[in-house]
């Protein structure tokens, strides 16, 4: 399916779910804005929305820039307090 579209079938064969629990999950993911639907006559074909995942893709990048700076800031404070807790030397 990263490759363009699929159907429902083709999907069916590369996972180890029934026909039924892959059109719930479709059904899930195209409600979800994930997947989109194309009928071509009797078939539906399934593929991913880039804008699905540039949306997931800028979600995760405020949290990792924020989890980053929160990271850098206690390694600053753990160097810091190692730093003082050292043996001064004699002059």
């Amino acid at each position: 399916m990263k490759s363009g579209e699929c159907a429902v079938g083709d999907i069916v064969e590369r996972v180890d779910i029934q026909q039924s629990g892959v059109s719930r999950h479709l059904r899930i993911l195209s409600e979800a804005g994930i997947v989109q639907m194309r009928p071509d006559g009797q078939r539906r074909l399934y593929s991913l929305r880039k804008e699905a995942f540039d949306q997931l893709e800028a979600w995760v990048e405020g949290y990792r820039r924020h989890w980053e700076a929160r990271l850098d800031r206690f390694g600053a404070a753990l160097e810091q307090n190692r730093a003082s807790a050292r043996p001064r030397e004699k002059s």
